[in-house]
């Protein structure tokens, strides 16, 4: 398991790599608590911490920089969270040297049909207290074969988590299936604690009582930058594919080659929007060989999140500039 302090020297790649002065004093604290709590374990329970995980609370970030990173616990995904949990000094240790206000949610995502827990979710933290955060879920491992209950965490996400100062949030979200297309008016009520008389979610309730996920995904998008991650199954393309386009846009899903690098991708993407693709990179290469650095590094450039430069001054422009813009550095009027 990767530790909280700042030693590198124990990581399996080749190059040498020095975590930045930006987070040091977190990652200072972080490694306090961490040692005077003894070696990382993750404790495998028979159901999730349901005092941390209720999904019927509101959660709030004050952070400009918000990350959620919610995973699919169903079936063969059960023992993701652990994986994220194994690599948790490594995510927030990486990302908050170049954003040190990062704050983290995490969720595990059921199926709501035939799961005791279908919907977990943690609130915001940083640093050791996302230790006790991510270990309060539990990889259920049910579901039905398929679709899943994505729909009703993006209900959750729409009306349950708040965040006035943020610029760019964050969302991330690792699954394998398609999505109820419709949340029942019953799971919003009975799961989340919600009265749509009383939040305006009438107006958007269709058929028989429930909400349209896809439309719920695609306003969640509008305020998160949000990205699917799908694990390695079934065709480019496919049914599950194409309706995850229709809910993030064809430009926000991922299709992950390698499981095993699944939070390298996260990091990745994320460090590339913030503008620390290469550190990223040094960073993997003490951890990697090359060749996975390369895999990694050339999918996120094809496939990850657009760096505009002005071509007159070469500044970064904002990820979601379009149309006619101006350059924030040297004034020019540029025509994306």
């Amino acid at each position: 398991m990767y530790s909280w302090d700042e030693d590198t020297s124990g990581w399996y790649g080749s190059a040498k790599y020095s975590y930045g002065d930006r987070g040091k004093e977190s990652r200072d604290e972080a490694a306090r608590r961490a040692a005077a709590s003894g070696p990382r374990t993750y404790e495998r329970r028979g159901g999730p911490n349901e005092a941390m995980v209720d999904p019927h609370k509101r959660i709030e970030s004050l952070s400009k920089n918000p990350l959620v990173v919610a995973v699919d616990v169903t079936g063969s995904m059960a023992n993701w969270p652990f994986e994220i949990f194994d690599r948790l000094p490594l995510l927030y240790n990486t990302l908050a040297q170049y954003r040190e206000d990062l704050e983290i949610c995490f969720a595990a995502i059921g199926d709501a049909g035939s799961d005791r827990w279908p919907l977990q979710a943690t609130g915001f933290a940083k640093g050791y207290d996302l230790e006790q955060q991510l270990g309060a879920l539990y990889g259920e491992g049910g579901g039905g074969d398929a679709p899943e209950s994505y729909g009703l965490f993006a209900c959750w996400m729409e009306s349950h988590v708040t965040t006035p100062n943020a610029d760019h949030p964050f969302l991330i979200v690792f699954g394998d299936a398609p999505m109820h297309e419709t949340v029942p008016k019953d799971q919003i009520v009975r799961l989340l604690g919600d009265d749509p008389g009383k939040q305006g979610l009438w107006d958007r309730l269709v058929g028989k009582g429930g909400l349209d996920a896809l439309a719920t995904w695609r306003r969640v998008a509008q305020r998160w930058d949000t990205w699917f991650l799908r694990r390695p199954t079934g065709r480019k393309g496919d049914e599950v594919d194409q309706q995850w386009k229709q809910a993030v846009g064809a430009d926000h899903l991922f299709r992950i080659d390698d499981q095993q690098r699944a939070v390298d991708y996260a990091m990745g993407i994320v460090a590339r929007a913030w503008g620390h693709f290469e550190d990223f990179q040094k960073n993997m290469r003490a951890r990697q060989d090359e060749g996975k650095v390369k895999a990694v590094a050339e999918r996120i450039r094809a496939e990850g999140p657009r760096i505009l430069a002005c071509p007159s001054c070469a500044a970064r422009l904002p990820a979601d500039a379009a149309g006619r813009t101006t350059c924030g550095y040297c004034g020019s009027t540029l025509e994306l």
